[in-house]
């Protein structure tokens, strides 16, 4: 009988996410997105990299509060589009509540880390 609650129990999931998730890029979610290509994936994130370097020269420039919105708006859009949830995550913190240093820190990173992914996927 015991054999039995174990195998209906509902199975540890860590707060909802997949491994998939806890990557800098969702490999999941961008292979949805491009429907498999693994070419496509590449140019895509490549094009993300670009643009998440943009991105951050525009929140480090020290511009008004509604450029550097803007820009961490359009980062955000774009790490959900590719599935880089981590620099999406510290993008809306900036968005909603404004840039500090930490905030700027910790988008920096995340760009930083989703880059050097990037850059090992396209060997």
């Amino acid at each position: 009988m015991a054999a039995v609650n174990v195998a209906f129990e509902s199975p540890e999931n860590f707060g909802g996410l997949c491994p998939s998730q806890q990557r800098p890029v969702d490999l999941v979610h961008l292979a949805t997105q491009t429907k498999g290509d693994r070419a496509l994936e590449i140019e895509i994130l490549q094009m993300f990299a670009r643009q998440a370097r943009g991105c951050l020269q525009a929140l480090s420039s020290h511009g008004d509060g509604l450029q550097v919105r803007a820009a961490a708006q359009r980062l955000r859009n774009a790490a959900m589009a590719v599935g880089a949830l981590k620099v999406a995550g510290a993008a809306d913190l900036i968005e909603t509540k404004g840039a500090t240093a930490d905030s700027i820190a910790s988008v920096s990173a995340a760009v930083l880390e989703a880059e050097h992914f990037i850059l090992k996927l396209a060997r």
